[in-house]
C-alpha cells in the first residue's frame, strides 16, 4: 500500500444512504478505493433495539467505533458492555465481535476499517438482505473480499445477533 496523497472530501449530501427496515440505515463515506486502502468508514443508524452486525471478525483489519447517538451493546471476543453517546471502541484483526441498539435506545455511530477494504457493495447487499430481497448466505462466499467472516452456527447466543443458541 503506497503513501496515499489525496485528499478525500465527502460532503453530506452527496454520500449514499442505505435505509434499513428498522428505520434506520448505513451512510456510506469512504471505501477502500477512495482512500488508497488506508481506511474506510461509514455511519450506521440503528432504531430501538436493532442489531447492527452478527457474530464477525475481520482477520485483516481493525475496526473502530465511535458512538454518536444513543447507546449501543458490544459483544467483543465473548464479552459484552454497553457504551453511550461519546464511547469509543476500538477493535483489532481476529477478534469475534457483534453489535446492536439497546432495547430502549436507538443509536447512531461512525464505523472506520483500517486498512481499508471495498465494502460499499457488502452494506448495499446487507440493506437487501434486511428487505427480505436477497438472502443473508449469499454474502457467505464473499467473505474474504470484504474482510467480514461470520461465525458459524452453534455459537452461543450471546454472541449471535439473532439471540438462537445453535450450540
Amino acid at each position: 500500500m503506497g503513501e496515499n496523497r489525496e485528499v478525500l472530501i465527502v460532503h453530506g449530501e452527496q454520500a449514499e444512504r442505505i435505509p434499513l427496515p428498522h428505520g434506520g440505515g448505513f451512510v456510506l463515506l469512504a471505501d477502500g478505493r477512495d482512500t488508497g486502502g488506508a481506511l474506510g468508514a461509514n455511519r450506521l443508524t440503528l432504531g430501538r433495539g436493532a442489531t447492527g452486525a452478527r457474530p464477525h471478525y475481520h482477520a485483516r483489519s481493525t475496526e473502530l467505533f465511535h458512538v454518536l447517538e444513543g447507546v449501543m451493546w458490544f459483544d467483543v471476543d465473548g464479552r459484552t458492555t454497553t457504551v453511550a453517546a461519546g464511547g469509543l471502541v476500538s477493535i483489532p484483526p481476529g477478534v469475534p465481535h457483534a453489535f446492536g441498539a439497546v432495547p430502549d435506545s436507538p443509536a447512531e455511530l461512525l464505523s472506520v476499517l483500517t486498512p481499508g477494504v471495498d465494502r460499499f457493495e457488502y452494506f448495499r447487499t446487507l440493506g437487501r438482505i434486511q428487505h427480505g430481497q436477497e438472502p443473508f448466505d449469499s454474502l457467505l462466499k464473499h467473505q474474504e473480499r470484504y474482510d467480514v467472516h461470520f461465525l458459524p452456527v452453534g455459537v452461543p447466543a450471546r454472541l449471535r445477533a439473532d439471540g438462537r443458541d445453535d450450540a
